[in-house]
């Protein structure tokens, strides 16, 4: 067996199996058949799975590399809930993972900001060397520039970047581990080529902090002058490769967040709501990460947003047609709405899935924001659950996700709704949904005080609207 070496927080440690090992589909197809093997046996196939579970925890011990990367992605998703609930064994294993992890030493992160920033380490008047977050990638630290400047320094594991790389070399790696998630979940076969494409192009793009970088950068200018929304600014020359040095943004944590009065808690989700729909209204860019710790929460009702390394720029044309295929549903134009999705790649034009079905499953999607719910809506746990029906509850292949294809362009749109819809049920908000999107189209003036004060902004900023079309490739 051939082993290769990893850098880790502490030094380097052995990778006892390659990643290459279970790109093989035989892997997959004995877990399936094992399955099968045992289901009629009481308890069997959840033994089966934790065994399995625990066997590759073992063997991936602290490699952070792409599956770790996956298993952060799945975070938000309680897969205990979807289909037979069998991949939950694995994604309780990876976030023991990543859990467990130790942060660098202080020796090493002193190492990684000299060997990275040279003689530009002088800048920092004070470094606070207890991180204040981690992650699968990297891990965060407070401090202080000689001109005053509170800044974050987001410091990345040596040889995460290679490991991941070498990952994402062998193409099978990622496509095999979705199919197994898919199959250990519901048991139905499902194309999972673009989930594979556009998961692995964007955390690809997330182990180089030069392109975070430039994106928290077009957020900033998008958001410049908003009067609720907060983007960190990046500080150019303290930043490379491997270190991200941005503007330090006050604010509760998530859970702090959770506690305060639900008025405060409802404007939260609103301007999280609007942070996430409006940025592709308004602007190209899809902020695929809509995690509770990215957001920095403060008493005035602002909201911070902190990472920006999984960040998907939608072409114009994919962009309009996601506006549209919103409008056609608003307004019950059911042929419009199979049309557009037919044009954007959800399905071809001569698909057994009907109009109707497609209405009856957006509308059951998007619940909150439909003529038929009554307003405002206070999202709960129930709205979670609808979501996850909706997009994985995959069981049967009459079920319309299971007839469709998800286009490269709209992979991380599943993810986007779910996401929001958590966060905003974890803030037990209560919102006019369909008012609010209403507004973000463009088709009714704001009803809400942070519509109307977002709208004024966006006015003075001469800011396309949500169906103009906008200078973007």
């Amino acid at each position: 067996m051939h082993h290769q070496d990893v850098p880790v927080p502490f030094g380097r440690i052995r990778r006892t199996m390659p990643l290459a090992g279970f790109t093989a589909r035989a892997a997959g197809g004995r877990v399936i058949a094992g399955l099968r093997e045992k289901a009629g046996q009481d308890g069997a196939v959840e033994q089966f799975h934790e065994r399995t579970a625990e066997r590759y925890a073992e063997l991936l011990g602290h490699s952070r590399g792409v599956l770790m990367k996956v298993g952060q992605i799945m975070s938000l998703l309680d897969t205990r809930a979807v289909g037979t609930g069998g991949f939950w064994p694995y994604q309780k294993a990876m976030s023991r993972l990543q859990a467990d992890a130790p942060p660098m030493h202080p020796v090493l992160v002193h190492e990684v900001l000299e060997g990275e920033l040279g003689s530009a380490v002088e800048h920092f008047a004070e470094f606070t060397e207890e991180p204040m977050a981690a992650a699968s990638i990297g891990q965060v630290h407070r401090a202080v520039l000689r001109d005053g400047r509170r800044v974050a320094v987001k410091i990345q594991y040596p040889g995460v970047a290679q490991a991941i790389r070498d990952d994402l070399a062998n193409a099978e790696l990622l496509a095999t581990f979705l199919r197994f998630l898919a199959a250990s979940t519901s048991g139905v076969k499902r194309d999972v080529k673009s989930v594979a494409r556009e998961v692995a192009a964007r955390i690809s793009e997330e182990v180089d902090y030069r392109h975070e970088a430039a994106t928290i950068a077009a957020f900033s200018e998008l958001y410049r002058d908003h009067p609720f929304i907060r983007v960190p600014e990046v500080i150019a020359e303290m930043s490379t490769n491997r270190v991200l040095t941005m503007t330090y943004l006050d604010g509760m944590d998530w859970a702090a967040a959770q506690q305060a009065d639900q008025d405060l808690r409802n404007v939260w989700a609103e301007t999280i709501l609007r942070f996430a729909y409006g940025s592709f209204r308004h602007a190209n860019l899809m902020h695929a990460d809509p995690h509770p710790g990215n957001y920095r929460f403060n008493t005035d009702g602002t909201v911070g947003f902190v990472d920006f390394g999984c960040v998907k720029v939608l072409p114009e044309l994919q962009r309009w047609r996601q506006v549209a295929m919103n409008r056609a549903l608003q307004e019950g134009r059911k042929q419009d709405l199979r049309d557009i999705m037919v044009l954007a790649g959800y399905l071809t034009a001569d698909s057994d899935l009907t109009a109707d079905e497609l209405y009856q499953w957006q509308s059951e999607l998007l619940g909150e924001c439909m003529a038929t719910t009554p307003q405002p809506v206070t999202y709960t746990a129930d709205s979670i659950n609808r979501v996850v029906r909706c997009l994985f509850d995959v069981r049967d292949t009459n079920h319309p996700v299971a007839r469709m294809t998800a286009p490269d362009d709209y992979v991380f749109a599943a993810r986007l709704q779910l996401a929001v819809s958590s966060v905003c049920a974890g803030l037990n908000a209560t919102l006019p949904v369909r008012a609010i999107v209403e507004d973000f189209d463009g088709a009714a003036d704001p009803v809400t005080e942070l519509g109307k004060k977002h709208h004024a902004w966006a006015r003075e900023r001469g800011l396309p609207s949500a169906l103009d079309h906008h200078d973007h490739p």
